[in-house]
């Protein structure tokens, strides 16, 4: 390897890189702002426009789109014709490309970016060079992420690069050249034209596979959107800030499953309501014990017992930091997950030593946070179905009165309290709020008897919810629901305020 090309606006990594490729004699060519950091940090360097002849023109926009760049990236070393072609037009070969691209993803994500901004971070010849380079991979490296910088370095000591990771360099090339050019097309037909593009284009980044999908015989994995979880290929993107799932971090316990990150999911999402701490307890992607108010281990006992049974190898997310007397109170019973803002250097132990618990971490909870932004997708055969996120925050005090006594402060907060929860469960369920502390909601366990917490019996409240008119639904002797002959996957979930 004789010549590299080095032009990246992400710097992480590239003075150790560019250092490592000059004490192997490897001539570089740079442009603008990555040739004058390698020059102040005396590293040998050549400006493109002295390579090429052609000085930079347009405000820096043509740089690198001459025939001395691109038939030195193009040309195939085994073809005779190509080598004798670039040799009678003066190109010498290159034999490493080291490019990232505008960070146009990160600039929209920016408040009241202007059209102009995020057009002007639109890279032209960034992308030109890199699908060059990826596409010629058998005599070409071409480089994109800052994360593989240590691995062609340790190659290129032994030798050379190989072409196996040549290869996957290239492939890398083009996963991030989808991603940028999906990026622009969805922001100027979407954000520009039409709430919804005619085209979507969407890209997710594996994370890991499953041992199964929701069921044994289903194949599974786990991608998260570009930008949420770790570092991912490319530079430009701007990452997730808001807490999730996506990029939470395992701390203790066997690897997640399928159906452990979906319920992880709902008890976050639920907890991310409030701004108070909270604790949220779920069972198949709906919660059966949700509460504020008090210490952490109140607040989580009051979760718990709205229906201990149903809790029992739930999931329980906490929006604050898991303290002593909480953990042990988790730790008398069994969970599958426990996901939270941080943990106490004593409570973590306490909660590892249970083998089977999964311990999750999410660092940057900000429970103040209000987050904005961003689809949901629900896959169905043959399409997919796009809708903004549910943030509304209704204001439940804003509300029509149409009894004649209005409800005291005691009710308005059940309300308030109710409707948050009321969000999270599955569609035609029904919140009951009474005036009683601690606040926290009871649901109906499913192919159980039901628990009377109101004025009236459970089973009525559920009878009210519709279902089929042709089935008579069995009752015992108290009004409480049983599970028929075909179990009816219907949930009554109840509010104690």
């Amino acid at each position: 390897m004789k010549r590299a090309l080095i032009s990246v606006s992400d710097k992480r990594g590239i003075l150790e890189f560019a250092r490592g490729l000059a004490g192997l004699k490897i001539e570089i060519l740079s442009t603008g702002g990555t040739a004058k950091l390698l020059k102040e940090n005396k590293i040998p360097v050549i400006e493109v426009g002295d390579y090429t002849g052609q000085p930079e023109i347009l405000d820096g926009r043509l740089k690198t789109l001459h025939p001395k760049i691109h038939g030195g990236i193009l040309a195939i070393r085994s073809n005779p014709k190509h080598v004798r072609e670039i040799a009678a037009s003066g190109i010498e070969p290159i034999d490493l490309l080291v490019v990232n691209l505008y960070p146009f993803e990160e600039t929209i994500a920016k408040a009241n970016v202007t059209l102009e901004e995020a057009v002007e971070n639109i890279d032209i010849g960034g992308p030109t060079m890199i699908r060059a380079a990826a596409k010629n991979w058998q005599d070409v490296t071409v480089v994109v992420d800052p994360e593989d910088y240590p691995r062609v370095l340790e190659e290129l000591r032994k030798g050379g690069v190989s072409q196996e990771t040549n290869f996957h360099l290239a492939k890398k090339v083009f996963i991030l050249t989808a991603r940028y050019d999906g990026a622009i097309a969805n922001y100027l037909t979407g954000e520009r034209e039409q709430k919804f593009p005619e085209v979507f284009n969407y890209q997710g980044v594996k994370v890991q596979d499953l041992r199964y999908g929701e069921n044994p015989h289903q194949k599974a994995a786990f991608y998260t959107d570009v930008g949420a979880g770790p570092p991912r290929p490319g530079a430009g993107t701007a990452p997730l800030q808001e807490p999730c799932v996506a990029n939470a971090r395992q701390l203790h316990g066997k690897e997640l499953s399928y159906n452990n990150i979906m319920d992880l999911d709902a008890a976050v999402e639920a907890a991310k309501e409030f701004r108070e701490r909270a604790v949220v307890i779920i069972k198949h992607a709906t919660p059966c014990g949700v509460a504020i108010g008090g210490s952490l281990r109140d607040i989580f006992i009051a979760a718990r017992d709205c229906d201990p049974l149903s809790a029992f190898g739930g999931i329980i997310a906490v929006n604050d930091q898991i303290d002593v007397p909480t953990a042990e109170a988790i730790g008398k019973d069994f969970y599958e997950c426990v996901i939270s803002a941080s943990y106490d250097d004593e409570a973590f132990r306490i909660l590892a030593a249970k083998k089977n618990i999964r311990l999750m971490e999410i660092s940057a909870w900000d429970r103040s946070q209000e987050w904005s932004g961003s689809k949901t997708f629900r896959k169905v055969t043959g399409g997919l179905l796009v809708q903004d996120r549910d943030l509304k925050q209704f204001p439940v005090r804003e509300g029509r009165v149409v009894t004649k006594r209005r409800p005291s402060e005691e009710e308005w907060r059940a309300l308030e309290f109710a409707w948050k929860v009321v969000k999270h469960v599955k569609s035609n369920a029904i919140v009951y709020a009474a005036p009683h502390p601690p606040l926290s909601p009871r649901q109906r366990r499913r192919g159980g008897e039901g628990r009377d917490y109101g004025d009236r019996p459970a089973g009525r409240i559920g009878q009210r919810r519709g279902g089929d008119p042709g089935r008579r639904r069995a009752w015992n002797r108290h009004g409480l629901h049983r599970r028929p002959a075909l179990p009816a996957l219907k949930i009554v979930l109840w509010v104690m305020v």
